[in-house]
């Protein structure tokens, strides 16, 4: 399709020739009048959907009929990005919707299992199934092009290189959206994948008068009281062990007794992890279809994507996540016995 004259306010970062022609795969499949899904992993975190939102301004704005299709509720602590945004996040609807679209795009994940109940939808599917994703773990989509790049920070850096290639323009709301994506996903711009890439881009998105304060105040300075209640609950289970291993379990109902949903665990698991001495932090949850969900943290020389892979997870060297088929109890003493072991070593 013919490309739109972007208009930032300042040169961008150099992007890599990998990352250009990653960037053209997928941005060949965008035409006028195209349907398409815009989705991520469930229980979405801020770089997920702040790169959903993103791409769907970015994709309406280009004359695409373009959607939010997602397999769970879209986090309340990241709502006041959705002004405009045409969603689908209740099972039946998001479903209905997916199966009409002409092109998916599935963002910030590459294994269809993480799509819950819309991964046999897509399966199913005879069109091409788009991915963009910054993670190390190898993926399990349909057919369809790729732009995936484990160096990047975060998917809504993939994202601004995409539309800076294709030369989509690039306003103030895809800006904040893009912004978030980086925020949370770098930890506040303090974890290890902070580079001077990403640190350029936010500086460029900075640029389109986005409020740092402001939107930090929106993400992490908003919490219901019951997210408190919640992280008291769950520190209170904290067990530190030799050989720098802590960990953290989610109490049986606590989740119902804060009146907070899933999204209300996000960064719990950071607290285990900063103790001193300790490089592998665990949150462990049970959850309702027989399995349990484990999230990996880790420092130094430990990769905690490796350790997920070996429980059917993945993720980031420093950040991962599994979910586990089995009781808490069950599934708790066989990933902490793989976990000694690691440490050990």
């Amino acid at each position: 399709m013919p490309k739109r004259k972007n208009r930032p306010r300042r040169r961008g970062p150099r992007i890599t020739a990998a990352r250009q022609r990653g960037a053209e795969a997928v941005g060949a499949l965008v035409k006028p009048g195209l349907r398409v899904a815009v989705t991520t992993h469930v229980n979405a975190d801020g770089d997920g959907v702040g790169s959903e939102v993103a791409l769907v301004r970015l994709l309406r704005g280009l004359g695409v009929n373009a959607a939010i299709t997602n397999p769970t509720p879209f986090p309340d602590r990241y709502r006041f990005l959705l002004k405009g945004i045409e969603r689908y996040e209740k099972s039946a609807t998001a479903d209905k919707y997916l199966r009409r679209a002409q092109a998916v795009f599935v963002l910030d994940i590459s294994d269809v299992g993480r799509l819950g109940h819309l991964g046999r939808t897509l399966a199913a599917l005879k069109v091409p199934v788009a991915c963009i994703d910054h993670h190390v773990t190898e993926g399990s989509l349909p057919a369809g092009p790729r732009f995936v790049d484990s160096a990047a920070s975060a998917t809504g850096e993939l994202i601004y290189d995409l539309a800076r290639v294709m030369e989509w323009e690039i306003n103030a709301e895809v800006a904040r959206a893009l912004y978030v994506a980086l925020l949370t996903d770098t930890g506040g711009f303090r974890f290890s994948n902070t580079t001077p890439h990403v640190l350029t881009v936010a500086a460029s998105l900075l640029e389109f008068g986005l409020g740092p304060e402001e939107i930090y105040e929106d993400v992490f300075a908003n919490s219901p009281e019951g997210s408190i209640r919640l992280l008291a609950e769950v520190l209170n289970t904290l067990v530190v062990e030799e050989h720098g291993l802590a960990w953290v379990t989610v109490p049986e109902g606590a989740l119902e007794r804060c009146g907070i949903d899933a999204d209300g665990l996000e960064g719990v698991v950071e607290y285990p992890r900063s103790i001193q001495g300790v490089r592998l932090a665990l949150l462990f949850r049970r959850l309702a279809n027989g399995r349990t969900k484990v999230s990996f943290r880790s420092l130094g020389d430990v990769d905690a994507a490796a350790l997920a892979q070996e429980f059917g997870g993945g993720g980031h060297i420093r950040a991962a996540g599994a979910s586990v088929h089995g009781e808490l109890q069950e599934v708790q003493n066989m990933v902490l016995e793989r976990a000694r072991e690691v440490l050990r070593k």
